[in-house]
């Protein structure tokens, strides 16, 4: 039963992959704003207190998670689009300011970032083969693709934090 079940989310995994590697420019924008309207509601439902909150001592906080998606979200832009990101890599996770306000604006605004540069992205250019990081090759679109599921990723592990705050965290937003 194990190995069919692992084998069922081995199967989900690759085809949401697969999914979001065809999406057109115009879907690709819309699951994206979806996504930023998802993480803004995870940003709103943590008190200012749950910001600095860290399951273990080892782990990121709240807020580094956050930053960490952030920072994400430039560095696979910027190297799918060719866009200079307007930080360095890592840069939002080691700003001093972890704040609510602090944290939702460099969060948001790097959802701002993702969203702008693909719509300027037409279907050809989103077919370009890249190398991501100087390693892997992949399209643009399948860059892209990787991004939306780090920042999921990352966005998933803070219903955790969430929850060990004492909040409910938000409704799913698939659709």
């Amino acid at each position: 039963m194990k190995i069919k079940g692992m084998a069922l989310v081995l199967c989900l995994i690759i085809g949401s992959q697969l999914a979001m590697a065809q999406v057109n420019v115009a879907d690709m924008v819309k699951e994206w704003e979806r996504s930023k309207a998802y993480t803004k509601e995870y940003l709103d439902a943590m008190p200012e207190s749950g910001y600095a909150l860290k399951p273990t001592p080892e782990m990121r906080s709240f807020a580094e998670q956050l930053l960490h998606l952030a920072d994400a979200n430039y560095a696979f832009t910027s190297a799918a689009t060719a866009t200079k990101s307007p930080f360095g890599q890592g840069e939002l996770e080691k700003t001093s300011d972890k704040s609510k306000a602090n944290v939702s604006n460099l969060v948001l605004s790097s959802y701002d970032f993702v969203i702008d540069n693909i719509k300027k992205m037409s279907e050809a250019q989103l077919d370009e083969t890249i190398k991501m990081f100087g390693r892997f090759e992949m399209s643009k679109r399948m860059a892209l693709a990787k991004d939306f599921e780090h920042q999921a990723h990352h966005r998933g592990q803070t219903t955790v934090y969430l929850r060990l705050a004492g909040v409910k965290p938000p409704q799913e937003k698939l659709f």
